[in-house]
């Protein structure tokens, strides 16, 4: 005899009755019970991959990190701002700017076009004007390449008869091209991300040299290891400096050197400070790569929530409001009660950076500024305190589960959402390295990411350097022709550290204006 069903809390049978029962429809009811519960547990599963579904076609670029460009047309557009009521353009007031004319001695000709007679009048004129219109037609040269042609004589010893030819001097190239020509195939593929074709037809037909394919790619890995002691002091000076963003992006590196046999997806990291930016590219995304960008820097860290930046301490730590709004938006989506949730999360954020951006135009003092986020934080916390005290089974992966979930994430990590209140000069999102990052993605795109180690190690040296020498305002040619010059004579390297006295003087003349 089957003992008492306990497979349903809704069917209660007295013990009598089911003593009394015949064991067959003992047998047939306990299996329409076991039949019942399997059902329901197919039910909530389904029903949970509905969720999941019906989250993954509600996502977009308001409440996730893809770019906007992948958004569809039946996305709700983004929210408009608000209209300052000034017409599109210049404003009054706004500094012209206009082309910049080149000193008469750079001009190749100077020509004077003197009226000879009145245009009212007819009267004959004469004289010359002390200031004249200057109008200047700039032009292309013609670009020879400038080819320098040595002999290397063999002569014959008359006394035993060996040859012996005539060898370089030292400061000429055995590889058969100069410095700056190396270097513009370093701008060409790095600063430019050109192929190696496109890179040799360009040589062609700009400056009517003809390179191998080969070479070209010779020439790319000499400018590589030539930049590697300045991004080697780059980075250190880096890792010095009391702020920093950083960031990381997805890498795809083939294994055509065989370093990569598992066809591993690589992660290109990058590390922004005020006057130099670092790029690494690494086949993990974990804390060891997080580390080994960041080094030795003990200062004020802005990043996104991603866990390989776990280790670093909550009290210098600043988490971009960019991704948390995205995600307020993601929990608001999801209806029911974490809409409520959502929602006030994003008024408070929205509360916050009105007062944010009031201290950047300065109508609002910074003491000002942090007192009123006192009330704000506070009701973030009771927003987050709310969205975490929904209980939920482990291993639910329902949407109120994942509300609940991260809610009691953003709890344990509360303290970093609030660093640039107290910290003058932390900015409150990841921009700038975000900023840092595009370049990068679109070569990604275009080239489809790197075919080996070296490959990378070029791609994040050119980075490096090129972003650097745009934050300090440096010609990158310049800068790779000193590198490779300095490679082959065996002299020190260019440096990319900034000359800050200078740049701090820009900087103070530029907040005066």
């Amino acid at each position: 005899m089957e003992s008492e069903p306990r497979t349903s809390s809704k069917i209660k049978i007295p013990p009598e009755d089911w003593a009394l029962t015949p064991l067959s429809v003992q047998q047939a009811f306990l299996q329409i019970l076991h039949q019942v519960a399997t059902l329901g547990e197919e039910l909530n599963k389904l029903r949970i991959e509905v969720e999941r579904l019906r989250e993954q076609t509600q996502r977009s670029s308001r409440n996730s990190s893809q770019p906007p460009s992948s958004d569809g047309p039946d996305k709700p557009p983004r929210q408009e701002r608000k209209s300052s009521g000034k017409k599109r353009g210049a404003q009054p007031g706004h500094e012209g700017h206009q082309r910049k004319l080149y000193p008469p001695e750079k001009c190749r000709s100077v020509s004077d076009h003197r009226p000879t007679k009145c245009r009212d009048c007819g009267a004959a004129l004469s004289g010359a004007d002390p200031n004249p219109l200057r109008h200047q037609v700039v032009e292309l040269p013609e670009a020879p390449p400038l080819v320098d042609e040595h002999r290397l004589h063999q002569l014959i010893c008359p006394d035993c008869g060996e040859a012996t030819r005539g060898s370089l001097p030292q400061d000429v190239p055995a590889c058969g091209y100069g410095p700056r020509l190396a270097a513009a195939v370093g701008v060409l593929g790095g600063k430019y991300r050109q192929s190696d074709r496109q890179t040799q037809e360009m040589l062609e037909d700009f400056f009517h040299v003809e390179v191998a394919l080969g070479t070209v790619n010779n020439l790319r890995q000499e400018v590589s290891e030539s930049l590697a002691a300045p991004v080697e002091e780059a980075t250190v000076f880096a890792q010095t400096q009391e702020e920093a963003n950083a960031d990381e992006t997805g890498w795809r590196q083939g294994n055509s050197d065989g370093n990569n046999p598992t066809r591993r997806k690589a992660w290109l990291w990058v590390m922004v400070t005020s006057y130099v930016t670092v790029f690494q590219i690494h086949m993990s995304r974990g804390q060891a790569a997080a580390k080994q960008l960041l080094g030795k820097f003990a200062g004020y860290l802005i990043t996104d929530r991603w866990t390989g930046y776990g280790w670093w301490p909550l009290d210098r730590r600043q988490l971009c409001w960019a991704h948390l709004i995205r995600e307020f938006q993601k929990i608001a989506d999801r209806g029911g009660e974490s809409r409520s949730v959502g929602e006030g999360l994003l008024a408070q954020a929205h509360k916050l950076f009105e007062l944010w951006h009031r201290v950047r135009d300065g109508t609002l003092t910074r003491e000002g500024f942090a007192t009123a986020v006192v009330e704000i934080r506070a009701g973030v916390q009771t927003w987050l305190e709310e969205g975490a005290s929904y209980k939920v089974a482990r291993g639910d992966k329902s949407v109120r589960a994942k509300t609940a979930r991260t809610c009691q994430e953003l709890l344990k990590v509360e303290q970093a959402l609030w660093l640039f209140v107290r910290v003058v000069g932390i900015e409150p999102t990841n921009n700038a390295a975000e900023r840092a990052l595009r370049p990068a993605v679109i070569w990604r795109r275009v080239s489809l990411g790197t075919q080996s180690a070296l490959g990378s190690q070029f791609v994040a040296r050119m980075l490096t350097v090129t972003q650097t020498l745009r934050a300090q305002q440096r010609p990158v040619l310049e800068f790779l022709t000193e590198a490779c010059e300095a490679a082959r004579q065996g002299t020190p390297a260019p440096s990319l550290l900034p000359n800050l006295s200078v740049l701090e003087q820009e900087h103070h003349l530029a907040i005066a204006a």
